[in-house]
């Protein structure tokens, strides 16, 4: 069953993954900048981003470690895109940042390809001590790597494979997937507990695992909150947009068949405040603008954004259309990488990240959400539920489904 998910997942997979929302800025104090400059396509790769000479003589400088040689390559959105990108670019400014000796050039791969993906990795492998691969398209990294041994990788969002799609784990690659379904949890529930019509609606851009493991959660959280708080909210689904996932399969939901789709986006956003959905988790990319655009045309109608915290996408005037935004913490986590690889205690491997290592959450911040006190109490009581493993909601391949999932 792995090596067939493998193999449709590569087959699906020739855009770039970038669930979430175009613009915004993520919550945690660790995020660091927010990125410089626009990519450089992989033929034409930008000079590199070096401190200045007065952070080179802070007293903290480098802490000891060796400098790093970085490059990131990411999707045609590029390292500038507001969400998945540019979190993962944050994660190295904040690096370069303690450790200013340090350089990072983007590498912006301008068509998606999976192929094409994997080459531009290739061309560029010689040049550095570091690569940041952004995507489930740069999976077939892994030749790359074995070959050039003294090369350290960090992979988001997807696991390695060989020639024949099958997983594996390589001793130079530290690959990180997330849990979106506890993200998504949270959103469901902020999405519960703060709707006035009773109405809410999960819109996702194409069903690839992490956008199913999101729209999972996001039903589950729903449906903790009508178990345990004895609501009746209910989940909308359009039945022309239900997603498909990789293995063939129905998942329902409200899939605009694409990342880079506003004008999609903003129909499904219509239709479902048509049906009287007054809250919308929009894990969508370029495709959430649009929704994101029906809700600040409509009349109470707000957004819970993915990824990153999207609250500056949703000003509207005087009044702001974004209730919270779910998280998965990128940044963080390639600081973290980076970090070993200049202490020299890096180790590659497959790992998948959650609550436990404070990778998922949700924005609560107050001035970047409009939660309710009683909303964020009962979210961060569960929010520790889920941390220490007592709510396990369901996943795209968890082997749990949203109708399985029953609060505790």
């Amino acid at each position: 069953m792995k090596k067939a998910l493998s193999l449709a997942m590569a087959a699906l997979l020739a855009l770039s993954l970038t669930a979430c929302g175009n613009s915004g800025s993520t919550a945690p104090a660790e995020s660091g900048a927010s990125a410089q400059e626009t990519a450089a396509p992989a033929e034409s790769v930008e000079a590199s981003t070096e401190a200045s000479s007065s952070e080179a003589a802070s007293d903290t400088a480098d802490a000891g470690n060796a400098a790093l040689k970085i490059a990131i390559v990411s999707s045609p959105s590029g390292v500038d895109d507001g969400s998945f990108n540019e979190d993962n670019y944050n994660g190295i400014l904040s690096f370069i940042e303690k450790n200013p000796s340090s350089t990072v050039t983007p590498v912006k791969e301008p068509t998606g390809d999976t192929a094409a993906a994997v080459q531009a990795v290739a061309d560029i492998v010689a040049d550095y001590d570091a690569i940041v691969c952004c995507g489930f398209q740069f999976a077939g990294i892994a030749q790359i790597a074995q070959d050039n041994p003294n090369v350290k990788f960090i992979l988001v969002d997807s696991f390695p494979s060989d020639a024949e799609g099958n997983e594996v784990e390589v001793d130079n690659i530290y690959a990180m997937q997330f849990k979106e379904q506890e993200s998504g949890f949270f959103a469901g529930m902020a999405a519960a507990y703060e709707t006035k019509s009773n109405k809410v609606a999960v819109v996702n851009g194409i069903a690839y695992p992490s956008n199913v493991n999101y729209q999972y959660g996001f039903e589950c959280g729903v449906k903790y909150v009508n178990e345990v708080d004895g609501k009746s909210v209910e989940l909308v689904e359009l039945p022309s947009y239900a997603g498909t996932d990789v293995t063939g399969a129905n998942v329902g939901g409200n899939y605009i068949g694409s990342f880079a789709d506003e004008a999609t986006g903003k129909v499904v956003g219509n239709a479902l405040i048509d049906e009287g959905v007054d809250i919308m988790f929009v894990a969508a990319g370029a495709s959430g603008n649009g929704v994101i655009t029906a809700a600040k045309e409509a009349e109470g109608v707000y957004i819970i954004g993915c990824d990153v915290d999207q609250y500056d996408d949703g000003a509207n005037g005087d009044a702001n259309v974004i209730l919270t935004s779910g998280l998965k913490v990128m940044s963080t986590n390639v600081d973290r990488a980076l970090t070993s690889i200049a202490d020299g205690s890096f180790k590659g491997g497959n790992v998948t990240l959650g609550a436990d290592t404070d990778s998922t959450g949700y924005v609560s911040t107050s001035g970047r959400c409009q939660l309710s006190a009683d909303t964020i109490t009962k979210i961060d009581a569960a929010y520790e539920k889920v941390k220490a493993g007592e709510i396990v909601p369901a996943a795209n391949f968890n082997g749990i489904t949203p109708d399985d999932f029953k609060a505790e």
